[in-house]
């Protein structure tokens, strides 16, 4: 008896966690396009202390176009984006190695950098068609 008074009464289901108007692939495409700028800068710059500073802030920039990756990938994109996409896990994929330690978070290379900026290019493209329909 006990059971059933404490059983739910109404079952309730959401695609997403909030409205959908809180995602949007630019958050990652403005980090992305800071790491680029970071390494530009490092690059340019012979300054010790400079150079360890701007390593420190393109990880963090990094793993914050990971975050904003992943949210797109586990909590915007559902299976029916999926069928019509069916590149849309290797794009995700992709995008996130690149901004990963094998990618920007631990490296200086302009063109990954570029690479990871192109990737969320497609993944906006996507995002923004799924928002049309």
């Amino acid at each position: 008896m006990l059971v059933n008074l404490l059983r739910p009464k109404t079952t309730v289901s959401a695609h997403c966690d909030l409205p959908c108007g809180v995602y949007d692939p630019a958050q990652a495409r403005i980090e992305a396009e800071s790491v680029k700028a970071i390494i530009e800068k490092y690059n340019a710059n012979e300054d010790p202390a400079f150079r360890t500073r701007a390593i420190g802030i393109k990880e963090q920039r990094s793993q914050l176009v990971k975050e904003h990756l992943w949210v797109l990938w586990t909590d915007y994109f559902k299976p029916p984006h999926f069928e019509k996409y069916p590149q849309l896990h290797t794009l995700f994929n992709e995008a996130t190695k690149l901004a990963g330690a094998g990618g920007t978070k631990g490296g200086m290379d302009v063109a990954v950098a570029d690479k990871l900026l192109e990737k969320i290019a497609q993944i906006d493209k996507i995002f923004w068609e799924t928002k049309q329909g």
